[in-house]
């Protein structure tokens, strides 16, 4: 009995013991749990605090950063309006003097006429009084000169108007003779100004005068195409177009030559297309070069009828218009036929307009006056002898007909046109620019300029540049000096000048140069 009371008063006793040591360490864990959550709290509180105490002095700074701003903003508004308004003063300031002087000016102006009035005044009444005693003295010489010559004023008017007569025919004739001059001094002035009026609204472009073409390969190796085997190819070309291939070194290029510029324009086209299509055989040949005659006469009719178009002139036959296409490809002298034609046409218009003469009529004569370039390679004769024959086979206007055949003084000219074609011609032809100087005439200029700079003393090489119009000379610097240079330029442009005959004008340039050299052994 004992056993089990033991045992339940040692399990009370562990279970109050348990519950003192539970209750103790709960009270401990509440304790540290308070002390954590103080401290913490103090923690956040300090944090608050200083997290306030950094917004307010951002705020204090924001507010002073502002201030500062509105009062810079302030301070420039406010320098701005005083030198606004010192610009303002300083302009009334300026007007004010201004209008002070215009004042003293219209004060001065106004006594001045003022006295000039009174000084009129002062005039008028001498001037009544001279009249009215010049009056007086000239009716007593009038009665003076009537006892003396014993005549009555009827018969010295009569007398009078005798000699006065007779005065007047002499410097009539005088007058008619200045008058006359003058007339001739001044149509001579009009018809320059008529020509220098026609020059400045007409130009037109020059080409050079050539009789070979140049057609650009893709490589060498298709000049042996072009030969073909044992040369057929070149000979069907050269048969088909009757122009001649020439093959030299000349890389990637094959040149054309033939004196018919338009039998040279269709083997240059020819070739070309052969060329590019790559079947290069005499069979293929015949083809293409019957083909591009054909696209040949349609450019020719299209070229001679957007000449007729841009001057105005209709009503021509399709074989005249044929022709005038053909001058497209005829040259004289490095110039254009069909561009010399129709800058005569315009020139022929425009002065026949100053002439008040019929300007169609003349832009017609103009146009084709050179008509027979187009046809006398293959006729005998002048071209302005088979020009007038192609025309009148056409009925053209007698008028067009004699000013093709009279434009050289060939035949007589029967009305003013063809003087107006004559005169648009030479205009045309002598104009700077318009016809280039032979080749050899060219050379040979060019070559008497290098030599000319070369007879100078120190000249060590000249060279022509820039087709004659500038001479490079280069002098021994051991001999020419600086300053001798600039004599040296002086002393050819003199000599060039008096003794060549040069368009326009050639610089002089002298190039001193010291060269040092040595050799690395």
């Amino acid at each position: 009995m004992d056993h089990p009371i033991v045992i339940v008063a040692v399990a009370l006793l562990v279970g109050v013991a348990g519950f003192v040591l539970a209750w103790f360490m709960a009270r401990r864990v509440g304790e540290n749990s308070l002390k954590n959550a103080e401290e913490r709290a103090r923690q956040i509180t300090s944090e608050a605090e200083k997290t306030a105490e950094i917004k307010k002095k951002e705020a204090v700074l924001e507010a002073r950063e502002e201030f500062y701003k509105t009062k810079s903003a302030f301070d420039k508004e406010m320098e701005e309006r005083r030198r606004e308004q010192e610009r303002h003063d300083k302009k009334l300031d300026e007007r004010e003097a201004s209008l002070v002087k215009k004042v003293d000016w219209v004060e001065s102006r106004e006594r001045d006429l003022s006295n000039r009035e009174k000084n009129l005044h002062a005039r008028d009444k001498g001037i009544s009084l001279r009249e009215a005693e010049l009056e007086q003295i000239i009716g007593q010489q009038n009665d003076k000169l009537q006892r003396i010559a014993g005549m009555s004023p009827e018969d010295a008017k009569r007398q009078l108007m005798e000699n006065m007569i007779g005065q007047a025919r002499v410097e009539a004739a005088a007058h008619v003779k200045e008058i006359r001059e003058q007339a001739e001094q001044e149509a001579e002035k009009e018809a320059k100004e008529i020509v220098i009026r026609s020059i400045y609204r007409v130009a037109a472009e020059t080409t050079v005068e050539s009789t070979v073409s140049v057609v650009n390969l893709p490589s060498d190796e298709m000049k042996g195409r072009i030969i073909g085997r044992e040369g057929r190819n070149i000979r069907a070309f050269e048969t088909a177009t009757g122009v001649d291939v020439i093959v030299d070194d000349t890389p990637e290029a094959v040149i054309l030559s033939g004196y018919d510029p338009v039998r040279r324009e269709i083997a240059r086209m020819s070739l070309e297309k052969l060329i590019s299509d790559g079947r290069i055989h005499p069979t293929r040949i015949e083809e293409v070069v019957e083909k591009t005659q054909k696209e040949m006469e349609v450019i020719i009719k299209e070229v001679g009828e957007q000449a007729t178009f841009e001057l105005g002139i209709h009503g021509l036959h399709l074989d005249i218009i044929r022709m005038l296409g053909k001058l497209h490809y005829r040259t004289s002298y490095g110039q254009n036929v069909l561009a010399h034609s129709k800058e005569v046409s315009m020139l022929c218009g425009l002065m026949a307009a100053e002439l008040e003469l019929d300007d169609v009529l003349a832009k017609r004569c103009g146009l084709l006056h050179d008509i027979g370039k187009a046809i006398d390679r293959e006729t005998e004769g002048t071209h302005t002898q088979i020009g007038a024959d192609f025309m009148r086979r056409y009925k053209e206007h007698d008028f067009v007909v004699n000013a093709i055949e009279s434009h050289h003084n060939d035949v007589a000219m029967t009305s003013p046109y063809p003087v107006l074609v004559q005169t648009a011609d030479a205009i045309s032809g002598s104009r700077p620019g318009a016809r280039r100087e032979p080749l050899e005439a060219y050379v040979k200029r060019l070559q008497q300029l290098e030599e000319l700079a070369d007879s100078f003393k120190g000249v060590s090489k000249a060279y022509a540049i820039q087709a004659g119009r500038e001479i490079r000379v280069i002098v021994e610097h051991d001999k020419v000096d600086d300053l001798a240079s600039q004599v040296l330029a002086a002393d050819i442009a003199e000599k060039i000048e008096q003794e060549m005959q040069y368009p326009g004008q050639i610089k002089v340039t002298v190039i001193r140069e010291t060269r040092a050299t040595e050799f690395a052994k």
